[in-house]
């Protein structure tokens, strides 16, 4: 072999030596990028892909801000705004019952939201009740612009406390319901259960990724929704038919 030969060979070999540990790690990357990690409920980890079926997106948090805007609420800045709207009733408490419970470390002027979103989130509870015989933990209700900005500092997913895409708890609108420690039946029912009601246009949804939550903001019109669904459905009453008449003999 020739010496050109041989000094070409040997940078073809420190070419490859490049490229490919390089297009491995990508790869690798790619991979864990599409992967989240899940703890069971035995405490093991595992890795499962991510492809969430309610997946956030920049348009839903556009349209949850276009409904608070649209009912014209306050974006609350911190606890004595929060303590106002508390005592004007404009936010209702979240009580606990069998088929919902409350993150122990949620503050007590923190389970509050407004009546349409509790409303919702008893219903949810309940129907999840009635199908595993537990309940749904909401791990996030109202949070002031201080919070939330708070939050920001260790979470980068969290959102900006103003814009187009400001995060809509400040509002009261939304709570996060936990996702830790469900088995897949668990997960996939109340994925279910979300979807019908965000294809309905009532709720906007994201399962969140670094947090085991789902988001879920929860429009006024549930309230219509659910007024329209109680009502007794009336039959039109049948038509009498006229008697025969008698011939007079």
């Amino acid at each position: 072999m020739s010496r050109r030969a041989i000094i070409f060979a040997a940078f073809f070999v420190f070419i490859l030596t490049l490229v490919f540990p390089s297009q491995s790690f990508a790869m690798h990357s790619r991979s864990r990028k599409a992967r989240v990690r899940v703890r069971t409920r035995h405490g093991h980890l595992r890795h499962v892909r991510w492809n969430p079926v309610l997946r956030g997106s920049y348009d839903s948090m556009l349209r949850q801000n276009e409904e608070i805007d649209r009912l014209g609420l306050l974006r609350i800045q911190d606890d004595e705004e929060l303590d106002e709207l508390i005592a004007d009733n404009e936010l209702v408490e979240i009580t606990e019952g069998a088929g919902l419970r409350l993150a122990p470390n949620l503050l007590p002027n923190r389970r509050y939201c407004k009546p349409w979103t509790r409303d919702f989130v008893e219903d949810m509870g309940q129907a999840y009740y009635e199908e595993f015989g537990s309940y749904i933990q909401i791990n996030s209700a109202v949070r002031t612009a201080e919070q939330q900005k708070k939050l920001r500092r260790h979470n980068r997913n969290a959102a900006p406390i103003e814009g187009d895409v400001a995060s809509s708890h400040m509002a009261g609108l939304t709570v996060d319901i936990n996702k830790r420690g469900l088995t897949r039946k668990q997960h996939k029912w109340i994925e279910d259960y979300l979807k019908k009601y965000r294809d309905e246009g009532l709720i906007e949804v994201a399962e969140e990724r670094r947090q085991a939550c789902f988001h879920v903001m929860i429009s006024e019109r549930y309230s219509e929704w659910k007024e329209q669904q109680n009502q007794p459905t009336t039959l039109a009453p049948a038509q009498s038919q006229p008697e025969p008449s008698v011939g007079v003999e």
